[in-house]
């Protein structure tokens, strides 16, 4: 009667248990995302990793010694985990289907594998298939072992025979325990194999890498747990069909979040873009109204991005509204003060808006270029190329402060602008350069002294 399974019904979503099957989770609210799990009884004893202790201790009597890092000599990826990984960190790769998570795992294991010994597990490729993608991704030497399973012992086991430095883990999905009688994928084997794969990782200061899918809203398939014991979280943002791909890091235990790495993806991998700004306004139309440049702040980078809008005229009762890569609250709030604060008649006008090249912000900075494209979309006039905006609009048309504004300022000036609008209670932040500065106190100054610049 002790080893007696019981049956629980747990969310795939959020881990929430419950003693019958309901169709909505009451915990997070998703539909048909609790499945059938069992589970034998008694209470499991967790393992503990060895990096860890019970032992008590003041903090002037702790010494910290420096942790080393190791950098992939991939720049974009080295700035993004802050120089590179530590000894036993395991980071946790999401995104997309396609997206390119298994070929940057396999760069990442060829450029470790020149200096120490690295094992990839694949659970979804077999061993030639594998070699094929290394093959095309210039990885054929170096001390690289591959293996094809799917079965946490025997993985333990190749981990305890090759002792690598590196470990890769594509996907965690696959992986599963025996002793658990849940399907892989589950609640409770992604919950068990990534804890017993961290304890083991830490003790023996094994840097692991670990790939997971996704769900449909675009959030990693499995427990939310997943994300709290890994040290780091790092997501594939663009769309496969994208050209350019946006890696950002949503948590680092060991440095800074928020960062962004972009890669264009080829056939020989992933590449590494030095100067995203200079890709995201390359193909920025001249002369072209709705067309606005302006700046945002990923991490510690300043990166500039074209702002489009279109207005048209529209047949429908409710006019559309439909926006990309800003947020939605903030654009029909902007479109409210131009109504409001300037007599514009958007009511009966469909909007488009559109942040070219993929990326997404929600930034309150980019609040005036927002307004201004529209305003250059409804009045039909083009803002001048060499012009870029930067500012948050507030509910009276007011254009307030923003925050790191010589960093942008020195962006706008390193890929050519010649002109920038800054809200007038920063100008007295700005260091003496290249570009004309216009600082405005309204949105309706804003767009009079823009019309004028342009005019010249």
């Amino acid at each position: 009667m002790k080893n007696r399974e019981k049956i629980r019904y747990v969310c795939q979503e959020c881990g929430y248990e419950t003693l019958q099957y309901l169709g909505r989770c009451p915990e997070c609210g998703k539909w048909n995302t609790i499945v059938e799990e069992r589970k034998a009884a008694g209470n499991s004893v967790p393992v503990r990793s060895g990096y860890f202790s019970s032992e008590v201790k003041k903090i002037e009597d702790i010494t910290s010694a420096d942790l080393h890092r190791y950098d992939a000599g991939m720049p974009e990826l080295d700035a993004l985990l802050c120089g590179g990984v530590v000894d036993g960190q395991m980071v946790l790769v999401g995104g997309e289907p396609g997206v390119g998570k298994s070929t940057l795992f396999m760069q990442l294991a060829g450029a470790y594998s020149k200096k120490f010994d690295c094992l990839y597990i694949s659970g979804e490729e077999s061993l030639s298939q594998v070699k094929m993608r290394a093959s095309r991704l210039g990885v054929d030497s170096g001390n690289l072992y591959l293996a094809s399973e799917t079965m946490l012992s025997e993985i333990i086991e190749k981990i305890k025979q090759i002792k690598p430095k590196f470990l890769f883990i594509d996907s965690i999905q696959t992986i599963f325990k025996e002793d658990i009688p849940s399907a892989p994928g589950s609640v409770s084997q992604v919950r068990e194999c990534v804890a017993e794969i961290l304890s083991f990782s830490k003790s023996a200061g094994i840097i692991t890498f670990i790939c997971g899918h996704v769900t449909k809203e675009g959030t990693l398939a499995g427990p939310r747990v997943l994300e709290h014991l890994v040290d780091t979280v790092m997501y594939f943002e663009s769309a496969k069909y994208h050209t350019y791909r946006i890696l950002r890091c949503f948590k680092n235990r060991f440095g800074s979040v928020n960062e962004i790495g972009v890669f264009e993806m080829l056939t020989s991998g992933l590449n590494a873009v030095k100067n995203p700004s200079e890709i995201f306004i390359a193909q920025k139309p001249a002369g072209v109204p709705g067309s606005v440049v302006t700046c945002v702040i990923e991490g510690a980078r300043p990166i500039l991005l074209e702002i489009q809008a279109l207005v048209s005229p529209s047949p429908l009762p409710v006019p559309r509204r439909q926006f990309s890569g800003i947020d939605y609250n903030r654009a029909v709030i902007i479109i409210a003060v131009l109504e409001k604060r300037l007599g514009m008649r958007l009511a009966s006008n469909d909007i488009f808006i559109n942040v070219a090249g993929g990326i997404k912000t929600d930034e309150p900075s980019t609040d005036l270029a927002v307004a201004c494209a529209i305003s250059s979309a409804y009045g039909n006039f083009a803002i001048p190329s060499g012009v870029g905006i930067i500012g948050e609009v507030g509910l009276t048309g007011e254009v307030r402060s923003v925050t790191y504004l010589q960093r942008r300022l020195s962006e706008f000036e390193k890929l050519g602008l010649n002109t920038c609008v800054i809200p007038d209670s920063d100008l007295k932040s700005v260091k003496p350069g290249m570009l004309k500065i216009i600082s405005v106190k309204s949105v309706s100054v804003a767009i009079e002294k823009i019309k004028i610049n342009g005019s010249r």
